[in-house]
């Protein structure tokens, strides 16, 4: 099948977004899929092989294309991206289905008359206006959104539901949300994110009491709870991976651990590449998804990290969510507390540091079950949907 993914993202990209998008699309054409990227230029001079920074082989059958975009940032490049792709989109000669998680570009493609362009599958990761509304809340330099804005995003929702040909959410209480927003609608998968799984085991245990998370520093992601956390258990030791030092989230939470008294016993890597968590997370005994209850992470989140503590195969100590639930059960993979309640977290993470044979059946259990969300798993559940989508094409 001859598949157009289209991203209107700087690449390749830190973030999870960019990791997601790489790892599906790879996952794919190493199932026998041509599928082509279209993406931004990078911002690096010169421009990074998005291969090599990934970590994944070369494959003749996936090629990243950077479309002529203006330089910077903003309104025109945007613009500059969507005409690009455009004259990729138009007509079903060259590509089988049209893939995205930009909702305006499938709002966008999904106004182009059906016998103009191939099918469009969407890949959901939260209802944008809930999103766009909480984000100033959550991160620094999120914008409150106009009111006409969140009409706009509304309105492309529901367009982007009923009009393009097959649905991706990552999460079944997104896809509840939606039908229960503008009604049943055919062809829905829900197809988790995934995790590459470690070519070695992941080792033994490490004797220290390290506590560790992985993944970016916004209020949102819980990391600030950690630390809370990690100041009520004394002999534990913080491993932080992630964070950026031109980002003032990194700072935030440093001057955080400094006012708990204890930036001496965390340790804070920064930006760590993707092909590295791994070998980061080995040097943790316990690891902890820390998300408080927010519009993002409540129903909508798929975590990247979630999937890489579960193949770290370390016990996990995670918040008590509806999207962390539909992939663990407490006492089975993980010991699941409430959202925010950083006095239970520190009691779990206690627990798993004090008492071997738990923290070792747990670990045990979610490393078992991470076969599951792999990236070739994930690309064989949209596969199907593909194959419905395209009718059949090989």
């Amino acid at each position: 099948m001859r598949l157009l993914y289209l991203a209107d993202i700087r690449f390749p990209l830190e973030r999870a977004n960019g990791i997601q998008t790489m790892e599906t699309c790879h996952a794919l054409a190493a199932r026998g899929h041509d599928v082509r990227l279209v993406v931004k230029p990078d911002t690096h001079t010169p421009p990074r092989d998005p291969f090599e920074f990934y970590g994944l082989p070369k494959l003749a059958s996936f090629v990243i294309e950077r479309a002529n975009t203006p330089p910077g940032a903003g309104f025109l490049q945007r613009v500059g991206y969507m005409s690009f792709v455009f004259g990729r989109a138009f007509g079903k000669a060259r590509t089988d289905v049209i893939l995205t998680r930009d909702l305006g570009v499938a709002s966008a493609l999904a106004r182009m008359p059906g016998g103009a362009r191939a099918p469009i599958v969407y890949e959901s990761h939260g209802y944008a206006p809930e999103v766009a509304a909480a984000l100033p809340e959550l991160i620094s330099t999120a914008k409150p959104p106009s009111a006409a804005k969140l009409r706009r995003l509304a309105d492309r929702e529901e367009q982007v539901w009923r009009k393009t040909d097959g649905y991706v959410t990552i999460t079944q209480g997104l896809a509840d949300e939606l039908t229960k927003r503008f009604g049943p609608r055919e062809r829905v998968a829900v197809v988790p994110d995934g995790v590459r799984l470690p070519e070695k085991d992941p080792g033994p245990v490490p004797a220290q009491p390290v506590v560790g998370y992985a993944g970016h520093l916004y209020a949102w992601k819980g990391a600030d709870d950690l630390l809370r956390a990690l100041a009520r258990v004394p002999d534990a030791r913080g491993l932080i991976i992630g964070g950026h030092e031109a980002e003032s989230d990194l700072g935030r939470v440093k001057a955080l651990a400094a006012e708990l008294g204890i930036a001496d016993r965390v340790t804070f890597t920064g930006h760590v590449p993707p092909s590295d968590v791994a070998a980061r997370l080995a040097e943790a005994r316990v690891l902890v998804l820390p998300n408080p209850s927010s519009a993002i992470s409540t129903r909508f989140t798929s975590p990247l990290k979630l999937f890489e503590y579960m193949a770290a195969r370390r016990p996990i100590v995670a918040t008590s969510l509806p999207a962390i639930r539909e992939v663990l059960n407490d006492d089975e993979h993980a010991l699941l507390v409430e959202p925010g309640d950083t006095g239970a977290m520190a009691a779990a993470i206690g627990r798993l540091l004090q008492d071997h044979a738990l923290a070792e059946r747990l670990a045990r259990a979610a490393y078992g079950a991470a076969p599951q969300y792999t990236w070739a798993r994930r690309a064989e559940r949209i596969e199907a949907l593909l194959t419905e989508v395209g009718g059949g094409a090989a």
